[in-house]
């Protein structure tokens, strides 16, 4: 019984091990309100988190225009979680209203 214990044992924690995060990897907010991106340039690293929080009352987006990231619609009172993997500059806009952008910089993991 103590080795099928241990197989089990010993196959969880690889498995929890391919689904770990890198131990460098953060957590960035970035607060949509009063109809703006706060911050609105972030510089983050490869692997980092960013979340967009809606804070408004009206729905927004956070969309680049090439190749890179689209929220789609964010609720007020929701949030949006975006993981990075590829550096680079990004800026992006809410698509329902032009006049909102920011600027999101992702270097090389550290």
């Amino acid at each position: 019984m103590s080795r099928v214990y241990n197989a089990v044992l010993r196959g969880l924690a690889m498995a929890s091990c391919a689904f770990a995060l890198p131990a460098f990897a953060g957590a960035y907010v970035v607060t949509i309100e009063q109809m703006r991106f706060n911050p609105p340039t972030l510089t983050v690293h490869r692997g980092d988190e960013i979340v967009w929080v809606n804070k408004d009352l009206v729905a927004h987006t956070a969309s680049t225009d090439a190749k890179g990231f689209d929220s789609r619609s964010i609720a007020p009172e929701a949030s949006w979680r975006y993981r990075v993997s590829t550096p680079g500059r990004y800026t992006y806009r809410c698509i329902f209203h032009p006049t909102m952008h920011g600027t999101l910089i992702v270097e090389p993991a550290p």
